[in-house]
């Protein structure tokens, strides 16, 4: 029985970053509304989506320039 530890480590990767991204947002989110109340949360949850849009541009390029490499190299 043989185990691709490369699944596994993306796998991983994926989870760890799905867990910091539900603490920032759920965690970090929720202290703000706790002590400032629901405009400084919509707020909060607004610059939180705007600081992360770059890197999910850029995750999201990286994922397509992969696709398509490896779909040039299938020759």
């Amino acid at each position: 029985m043989t185990q691709d530890m490369r699944k596994y480590a993306r796998q991983t990767h994926v989870r760890l970053i799905a867990g910091g991204l539900l603490l920032l947002f759920v965690v970090g989110d929720g202290l703000i509304l706790l002590f400032y109340g629901p405009g400084a949360a919509v707020t909060g949850l607004l610059c939180m989506l705007v600081g992360l849009s770059p890197i999910l541009l850029l995750s999201v390029f990286l994922v397509i320039l992969d696709w398509v490499v490896k779909r040039a190299n299938r020759d």
